[in-house]
């Protein structure tokens, strides 16, 4: 059997691993749990029960965080007009010269958005920007007309999600340094929104199950319950 490292044992001694635990209940021990040198990620991950070779069983959205996500967020914005997106608050603002930086290997940002107009030269950097998943999509609000709008969503704390090719999907909820009301909070909206996106077309259960951690810990099962509606 493999060793466990010191800050593994020690969460044992503070959580049942083989259980599975009410939201609240999961959150308050995962506060219990010894912490890192850094403000560590909080993550919900889920494993769905979709096929993930059928097109229309693909899942992926944004949800809001009523209390943010705890990141600074660089945001890139495509645009014939980048004064106005800088103005706005984006980070970085251009079209073909940004498109060159980006085709030259430059990725100094979290998230990109788009004007409408902007995506046909925007496709030349899909081959870069799609398997990173940072390509804008009208499905996640990255492309849009509003681009005010959409900064101010994303600095705010709108986080994304997509699923991988195994079926499972994991969403950012917060810090350690959150408040277990605010990270309760956010969950909840978490596991709401990935509800509400279950394909039309899936019969069965659609959240198989649901496992909260931070960036050094191990992963918490939360209760069916939780998510049984969905």
């Amino acid at each position: 059997m493999a060793k466990h490292s010191k800050r593994f044992r020690n969460a044992l001694k503070v959580a049942d691993l083989t259980k599975e635990y009410a939201l609240k209940d999961a959150v308050t021990t995962l506060a219990q749990f010894p912490k890192a040198k850094f403000d560590e990620t909080v993550e919900l991950s889920f494993r769905l029960g979709v096929d993930p070779t059928q097109g229309d069983q693909m899942v992926r959205g944004t949800t809001p965080l009523p209390h943010g996500s705890g990141k600074k967020v660089r945001v890139l914005v495509f645009t014939d007009d980048p004064e106005a997106a800088l103005a706005a608050g984006a980070d970085v603002a251009g079209l073909k010269d940004i498109i060159e930086k980006v085709l030259a290997g430059w990725m100094e940002f979290d998230i990109a958005v788009s004007t409408t107009a902007a995506m046909k030269e925007v496709r030349a950097v899909a081959r870069v920007l799609g398997p990173k998943g940072l390509m804008p999509n009208p499905k996640s609000g990255t492309v849009t007309d509003n681009i005010a709008q959409a900064i101010k969503e994303v600095k705010a704390g709108r986080v994304e999600f997509k699923m991988d090719k195994a079926a499972n999907l994991g969403v950012p909820v917060g810090k350690r340094s959150f408040t277990t009301e605010q990270l309760n909070e956010n969950i909840a909206a978490v596991i709401n929104s990935v509800g509400k996106s279950k394909p039309a077309s899936l019969k069965g259960r659609f959240i198989l199950s649901a496992t909260l951690s931070a960036s050094m810990s191990p992963g918490i099962a939360l209760a069916t319950s939780e998510y049984s509606k969905f």
